[in-house]
């Protein structure tokens, strides 16, 4: 795929510190609650990241898109690191349906929201509710892709008026479906190509090399433990910020 390139200094870096399933048993600093989030954010602004990738937990740990546990964290991270970007997940994780994510982003109103594509899919009838209630309540859309087909089918909704104008970002997944959830730069080549701001994540060891080749084809990069928790060499990262710091330090070298 070839992007317009980005003309920035450098470019935006996007926090994702634990996902929807990574526990403290696979890495003591995955953050599960609360002031760990908030903790982990104030630690990844000071290394260098632009906005966090917010999920949250239910008190044993499960994933949750509670309304109320979404605006306690929101407010809390507004109050205590007010220049960080911060973006809510809708993730289903197996757990939730469409319906549910509908009014998670109708109870929260966040500013900014990740919507996987392929998960509203499992309910088309909706599709066209959940980007409405974005439009209308200025809810930022980042659209997730995993594949072609999901990147066919955000163009499709598109072109039907589902996707509001203005919800053109998107985050493109590499390596999540791959042989051991490790991603290579060239998995970029599999998405189509656009005009519209993008972004890239990547599992496995080589994330940073991934996301360094998508920095410079004009790619977004979003890092950290929901995607990986090693360098290349396959060293464990000692904390989210670890890793973003050394992201940042590579990015200044292109």
């Amino acid at each position: 795929m070839t992007e317009t390139p980005n003309l920035r200094a450098l470019p935006y870096v996007l926090v994702a510190p634990n996902g929807a399933r990574r526990q403290q048993s696979d890495h003591h600093a995955i953050p599960v609650t609360m002031d760990e989030s908030v903790a982990t954010a104030r630690s990844c602004r000071a290394a260098g990241a632009d906005g966090l990738h917010l999920h949250i937990r239910e008190d044993d740990g499960a994933h949750s898109l509670d309304a109320g546990r979404y605006r306690e964290t929101l407010a809390e991270l507004t109050r205590t690191v007010p220049d960080l970007e911060i973006q809510i997940t809708t993730e289903a994780a197996g757990i939730f349906d469409v319906s549910a994510q509908y009014e998670c982003l109708r109870q929260v109103r966040p500013e900014w929201a990740s919507i996987a594509v392929r998960e509203i899919a499992r309910a088309p009838e909706l599709a066209d509710r959940v980007y409405a209630l974005c439009a209308d309540q200025g809810t930022r859309v980042q659209h997730i892709l995993y594949d072609a087909a999901d990147a066919e089918l955000l163009q499709d909704w598109k072109a039907r008026g589902v996707v509001r104008a203005g919800q053109e970002e998107r985050l493109l997944v590499l390596g999540r479906y791959a042989t051991g959830r490790e991603s290579r730069p060239e998995d970029l080549d599999a998405f189509p190509g656009g005009s519209s701001p993008w972004m890239v994540c990547a599992f496995g060891r080589r994330e940073h090399d991934c996301l360094l080749a998508a920095a410079r084809r004009g790619a977004d990069l979003r890092v950290g433990f929901e995607n990986s928790l090693m360098n290349a060499d396959g060293d464990i990262w000692p904390d989210n910020a670890a890793s973003v710091a050394a992201l940042v330090a590579r990015l200044k070298g292109l």
